[in-house]
């Protein structure tokens, strides 16, 4: 499984055409061939650049539910609504439609941060506001989310 390290800044040029950092590109080398999915984020408004082979364990995951089960049916639905197969061009660059930019308001500057196994694709404003939260309450949450974690095991 692909893990991903880095923040980048760069812009999305008119016809939304994104080019990929040399950092980024560095690290997908191996997964360009296979392409990538981009999708519009669950909790945040950004887009999600998954590597197709780390695409195919999420969908794998998502047929193992009951569709029968209507909140299941309901989920995938709206998880998967606007779902793109994307390649990178010529030039090393990833064409974003436009309703995927209307969803993640990228106007023209972005970030694309690195989320373990796939890149987040913000609009550089609305990324500065979702990562300037308050110090205690993020060490709060760390201590929350990573404090039972045994590093031995």
């Amino acid at each position: 499984m692909i893990s991903l390290i880095g923040t980048y800044e760069c812009k999305v040029d008119t016809k939304g055409r994104l080019p990929m950092p040399a950092g980024i590109k560095k690290q997908i080398a191996d997964s360009v061939e296979d392409g990538f999915v981009l999708k519009r984020s669950v909790f945040q408004n950004c887009l999600e650049l998954h590597p197709m082979k780390n695409w195919d364990k999420i969908m794998t995951d998502l047929n193992k539910l009951n569709r029968f089960v209507k909140k299941n049916n309901d989920f995938i639905r709206v998880f998967t609504a606007g779902v793109k197969v994307v390649e990178f061009d010529g030039n090393g660059r990833v064409q974003i439609a436009k309703d995927l930019i209307t969803f993640a308001k990228i106007e023209k500057e972005v970030v694309l941060s690195s989320s373990v196994n796939f890149i987040e694709i913000w609009d550089k404003a609305l990324y500065e506001e979702a990562i300037n939260v308050n110090d205690d309450d993020f060490a709060l949450l760390a201590e929350d989310i990573m404090g039972n974690l045994n590093e031995d095991e």
